[in-house]
């Protein structure tokens, strides 16, 4: 029988479609699958002294070219388990680098991930010097949570790339982001860091896991020391705004006017600063800087587009149709989102035939399904109920889309008032989906028009079982029993679950105002409240602050509240009925 050296074996492993060629000694390695799917996207510099790997002096007999054909046939057949099986026997058979990196891809992309570890373990045990391997092997370390394990093939890795160490590091929060233990992380990135004390990425990670981790000073802390390492780095710049407006408008505000004064031509800070003065309703300031922007970058459609959206928010449909179009002329990324604001742009000024055109002229992508719903809601709008309806149901092209346009059309019945359709319109979707986390959510929402509270505790508690990261399952539950005046420890503890899992959501902090009020806590409601309104000047936010003041003896304040709510509200129900109930 003729033998081949492992050289040869390109025609081979070319067999599967993201196949990696193999390799001889001294050529650069690309990227395989496992590396890129973690997240750290580690990137491999080959230099002319560097040592190529020692490979066995392994021929291709029979049996080994048996298992490398059975396994790439298998894979291509979909019989995954058959794949990485024998991958697994020949990385242990030949401990040859080129196998163990083919079958750590394979183990890894079809979520055999005790095997992945094994073969990237044997994959850097034969190539020591090998970066990729190293990054591969601590990512797997990482996503089965053995972070004492993964520290010291960090550690390596950052070492050993010193010329990419800053993109490294900041690949490191991206690798690290999903891991649930954030003081943990915090204390790996602060130990992966500390031998680089002037290196401002370094800083960066530090203040982002501090950030996750709820450790808000040591977070600006890192950032300013960041950014006193490098003045114009505009990314650290944008964090550290966003930092300061968690706690104060204002505080952010300043930073971001001082920083401008010395960086005029940041345009991603100057963006943040007009959206802020936006949020902050310092409207003349906001066209200020919109017009700067404009001046500055007069055919950036990054720029048009956003100025665009600003203009939209501020209710300057002109201005926003102007910019957007000006966006669509200069060919921004996304023409279907242009497209879909210009729909949205026109059905706000109540020019429907307009809208339903811009809407109509996306004819797939992300915003394919959104802009069908927007068509069908004018639709209804115009008292085509029905019409409406049929659009939808003819719309979809696959299951998924099925799904979102029958929660579209089941939200298009609750706008109607016709909540007992809505409720069977999704008690229909769920036969064929029956755990789909976003159909037994909304038919909860449903049930609850309907008072039947049954189904949606039942659901709720389901969609927690499916998916226990689901803050919204957590806090609808708790508000409705908050809401109801019922059960309310068990609601205290539901809502701060999803406080925990969702921080900084407006409408989580209104339920965990909303229950503090119901168990007699005024004070303590007050505050969260008034953060949720910061955050979101919603009307029911706004309806529900105002009762608590009222009932803290604060009349003064609750009527403030309540009257500049109607002001951007005047018809909204849940507002209404709460001014009506305490100033009759």
């Amino acid at each position: 029988m003729k033998v081949f050296k492992l050289a040869a074996w390109a025609p081979i492993l070319a067999l599967a479609a993201c196949a990696q060629q193999p390799l001889q000694p001294g050529d650069e390695q690309s990227e395989q699958p496992a590396a890129q799917a973690s997240g750290l996207k580690p990137r491999v510099v080959v230099r002319p002294t560097a040592k190529p790997p020692v490979l066995p002096n392994q021929e291709l007999s029979q049996p080994i070219l048996f298992k490398m054909l059975l396994a790439e046939i298998a894979l291509q057949r979909g019989q995954n388990n058959v794949a990485v099986q024998s991958y697994l026997e020949l990385t242990r058979e030949t401990k040859d680098p080129r196998i163990a990196q083919r079958a750590t891809a394979i183990a890894y992309e079809t979520r055999f991930f005790g095997v992945a570890l094994e073969t990237a373990g044997i994959w850097l045990a034969a190539d020591p010097e090998s970066v990729q391997a190293r990054q591969v092997l601590a990512a797997l370390l990482v996503n089965q949570s053995r972070l004492a394990d993964a520290q010291p093939h960090l550690e390596k890795s950052l070492a050993a790339d010193k010329e990419n160490i800053g993109h490294n590091f900041l690949q490191l929060n991206t690798l690290l982001a999903r891991h649930p233990d954030k003081a943990a992380v915090l204390q790996l990135t602060q130990n992966l860091a500390k031998p680089y004390p002037t290196l401002p990425e370094a800083h960066y990670s530090i203040a982002q896991a501090a950030w996750a981790a709820g450790q808000g000073p040591l977070a600006l802390a890192e950032i300013r020391e960041a950014l006193r390492l490098r003045p114009e780095w505009e990314q650290a710049a944008l964090f550290q705004g966003q930092l300061l407006q968690r706690t104060s408008n204002a505080d952010a505000l300043a930073y971001y006017r001082g920083y401008l004064q010395s960086y005029p031509r940041a345009m991603d800070v100057r963006l943040n600063y007009a959206r802020l003065l936006v949020t902050d309703k310092q409207y003349p300031e906001a066209r200020t800087e919109f017009q700067a922007l404009l001046r500055e970058f007069p055919n950036n459609p990054d720029v048009t587009m956003a100025v665009g959206l600003l203009s939209l928010q501020l209710n300057d449909y002109d201005a926003a149709e102007t910019q957007l179009l000006h966006a669509l002329d200069t060919n921004y990324k996304d023409p279907d989102a242009v497209r879909f604001y210009l729909g949205q742009t026109n059905e706000e000024r109540k020019r429907f035939d307009e809208a339903l055109r811009w809407y109509g002229s996306i004819n797939g992508g992300e915003q394919y399904v959104p802009a069908r719903s927007r068509y069908a809601s004018i639709l209804a709008k115009q008292g085509k109920l029905a019409d409406a309806r049929k659009y939808l149901q003819d719309a979809a092209r696959n299951a998924q889309e099925r799904m979102q346009l029958t929660q579209a059309e089941a939200q298009l019945l609750r706008d109607a008032n016709e909540y007992q359709a809505a409720f069977d319109v999704l008690s229909q979707a769920l036969e064929k989906n029956p755990d789909s986390p976003e159909l037994l959510y909304d038919e909860a929402m449903a049930a609850e028009k309907i008072d039947r509270i049954d189904v949606l505790e039942s659901n709720l508690r389901k969609v927690i079982q499916l998916k226990p990261d689901y803050a919204h399952a957590y806090n609808a539950l708790g508000y409705t029993f908050a809401d109801r005046n019922t059960r309310l420890p068990e609601a205290y503890t539901l809502i701060e679950q999803a406080l925990k899992l969702a921080p900084d959501d407006p409408f989580i902090m209104d339920s965990m105002g909303w229950v503090l009020y119901r168990m007699s806590q005024n004070d303590a409601s007050i505050t969260f409240l008034k953060r949720a309104l910061e955050l979101r000047p919603d009307a029911e936010i706004a309806a529900h602050l105002g009762e608590v003041l009222w009932a803290a003896g604060r009349h003064d304040e609750a009527r403030k509240i309540w009257t500049s709510a109607l002001k951007d509200n005047p018809a909204n129900e849940v507002l209404l009925a709460t001014v009506k109930k305490f100033s009759p």
